[in-house]
């Protein structure tokens, strides 16, 4: 069914936060900074994401000043709740911890650990009614907002991911960043009797990603097959899972975490699947993935590099990915 504009719900005081906020960010730029700040709404570059440390357009932290720092952060808080903006800084804290690790244990990588490589930018013109975005990159970072018709937002792709998962030398030995996204879905295991276990597990083997990686749309058909459906559990691990996919969705701020859990709800909890594939016991070296997938959504989360130490995890949403519901129903709009 085609989104229709006038029984989406919109987000005034997100979509207010966000222009001002972004206004705020580019007025505070150089003539110098702003080419490599501020794009068209119409470029493709819109729509690259990627969560390793890899070059992409977008004004660098290290070449801000430190307002301007203070006001490109402010830009990314107004898509998040207060746990989403910890996480978000807990993750950039963690490249020289990272930078650390590879150190000590002999590793010469070709990626820059650097907590100032993570690029910010604007495409069109904050605020009006005229669709424009804005989005935040970098190592394990990727948050996006996509704004249409004043204040329908989209939230998505939204990324975290965080390496070392678990700080293993130094002063902050034992640390873990992003521990609810494993807890919770190891704890849901727990509570399977044989039979639903089984048939939640799909692999032995965890793939060595998330199989939606960074493409530009989520496929509904990357998962895994299989898994274990919300209506076939009882009521504590039903919980459990609704738990799980509550957190993914809270990384959001209130208002469209609220938005967004309406969409989960509207198409169907009892259609939601959880698929785990990797070995179920905690241990080092344990590669562990899974899926949780619902008619409008895909979470995927693996931990499987550095002795699985190292986690990446995802919101996808298979229509609304960029606004691509918002602006087809804003086009068909305009054209009509």
């Amino acid at each position: 069914m085609a989104l229709d504009l006038s029984v989406a719900r919109r987000a005034p005081a997100s979509a207010r936060r966000m222009a001002e906020a972004a206004r705020a960010w580019l007025d505070s730029l150089q003539p110098e900074q702003m080419p490599h700040a501020h794009f068209p709404f119409s470029t493709d570059e819109r729509y690259f994401w990627h969560f390793t440390p890899t070059f992409r357009s977008g004004l660098l932290l290290r070449v801000m000043s430190e307002p301007q720092r203070e006001l490109a952060l402010a830009l990314a808080d107004t898509a998040l709740s207060e746990r989403g903006q910890r996480t978000v800084r807990r993750i950039i804290a963690l490249e020289p911890i990272l930078l650390e690790h590879e150190r000590t244990e002999h590793w010469l990588s070709p990626f820059v650990r650097d907590a100032e490589f993570y690029y910010f930018s604007v495409y069109g013109e904050p605020g009006g009614s005229e669709p424009w975005a804005w989005k935040v990159g970098g190592h394990h970072v990727g948050v996006h907002a996509t704004l249409v018709d004043g204040d329908y937002i989209s939230p998505t792709p939204l990324f975290f991911g965080c390496n070392p998962s678990e700080v293993r030398y130094g002063p902050e030995k034992g640390s873990r960043t992003l521990p609810e996204e494993e807890d919770m879905a190891r704890g849901l295991l727990g509570m399977l009797d044989p039979v639903r276990k089984a048939k939640a597990i799909v692999s032995a083997k965890a793939p060595d990603d998330i199989l939606t990686y960074n493409y530009r749309y989520a496929d509904p058909n990357a998962p895994l097959a299989g898994g274990l459906g919300l209506a076939e559990m009882d009521g504590a691990a039903r919980d459990q899972l609704v738990g799980l996919v509550r957190h993914y969705v809270t990384r959001s701020n209130d208002e469209l975490a609220a938005q967004v859990w309406e969409k989960v709800e509207a198409a169907g909890l009892d259609r939601i699947v959880f698929a785990w594939a990797g070995p179920e016991e905690k241990a080092r070296g344990n590669g562990h993935y899974y899926a949780i997938k619902g008619p409008s959504f895909l979470i995927e989360y693996d931990n499987t590099q550095n002795e699985a130490n190292h986690i990446h995890s995802v919101w996808r949403d298979f229509a609304g990915d960029w606004g691509e519901d918002l602006l087809a129903a804003h086009y068909r709009h305009s054209h009509s």
